[in-house]
């Protein structure tokens, strides 16, 4: 008879948030698959949860997934929780539930919080459609380069950020979407230090800089997609680089401006600041 895995969430910092469902799943299963089992512990010790718990976490997922799934094929139930919100959302875990289904275990998901979806809800950006970026990359160049990828994307853009790298993030995201573009920025959600803001980037490179708004916790990022006016500057741009193949850069903005309706030195704004974008010092 096989056990069956569940995928329970956990609160991203308000324990009042967890679900009276989820405190009875992590009672009864068998066993709790924790991605850090000292920081679980808090939150299992608070609720008098006194099942076993075992590590799971980047470091271990692929062994440790052998020896769950066989505890699962012996008819063992498992819960499995991440140090915060919901498992597999930028956390282990995927090995885990692929594993499952391929061996016939029956997945339960125990839904509750997800600092995305929390971020996203309060954000006064349009979240019917969006992206989730996770983390960005670490060197600044690979960075700046996944950056320009997104630049035209209309979706909402979601993002999670640390602390040491927020400012140097913000900077980046105004010099390549403009200082135009509308940010959310959530910070330690849930939590006694909650702070949520949303302006121009122009606007929240300032806030950081000053500590308006506090460098410290976690921080979800929520940009806005471009809108039909940035779309306009993208396609100003992708004429002009068609162009100025043929034309010196003069003639090359000139025509640029007749076909778009822009202005000469308009055009050639846009070019400039663009190439300081594809070219930073």
């Amino acid at each position: 008879m096989k056990g069956a895995l569940y995928i329970v969430a956990t609160p991203i910092g308000n324990l009042g948030d967890i679900s009276q469902r989820a405190i009875d799943i992590l009672k009864q299963v068998d066993l709790i698959a924790a991605e850090d089992t000292r920081h679980s512990k808090i939150l299992l010790n608070h609720f008098a949860i006194s099942t076993n718990v075992s590590a799971y976490h980047e470091h271990n997922e692929k062994q440790v997934t052998e020896k769950l799934i066989q505890e699962l094929l012996n008819g063992k139930s498992i819960a499995l929780i991440s140090d915060a919100g919901t498992p597999l959302i930028n956390d282990p875990g995927y090995k885990l539930v692929t594993a499952a289904h391929d061996n016939l275990v029956k997945v339960v998901p125990i839904p509750g919080v997800s600092a995305v979806i929390t971020a996203l809800s309060v954000s006064g950006l349009p979240v019917n459609r969006f992206s989730f970026e996770g983390y960005l990359p670490a060197k600044v160049e690979a960075r700046r380069k996944h950056l320009q990828s997104i630049a035209n994307e209309t979706r909402t853009l979601v993002f999670y950020e640390t602390p040491h790298r927020i400012v140097e993030v913000i900077k980046e995201m105004q010099e390549i979407f403009g200082d135009e573009r509308q940010v959310t920025i959530a910070r330690e959600l849930t939590k006694q230090f909650e702070q949520l803001v949303r302006d121009k980037l122009s606007v929240i490179g300032e806030k950081l800089k000053d500590e308006t708004i506090k460098i410290k916790g976690e921080f979800v990022v929520i940009v806005e997609g471009v809108t039909e006016n940035q779309m306009d500057k993208a396609e100003v741009l992708r004429i002009n680089k068609i162009l100025s193949g043929k034309l010196s850069p003069s003639d090359a903005a000139s025509l640029t401006a007749k076909i778009s309706g822009r202005r000469k030195n308009e055009v050639y704004q846009m070019v400039l600041d663009q190439d300081k974008v594809d070219n930073p010092d």
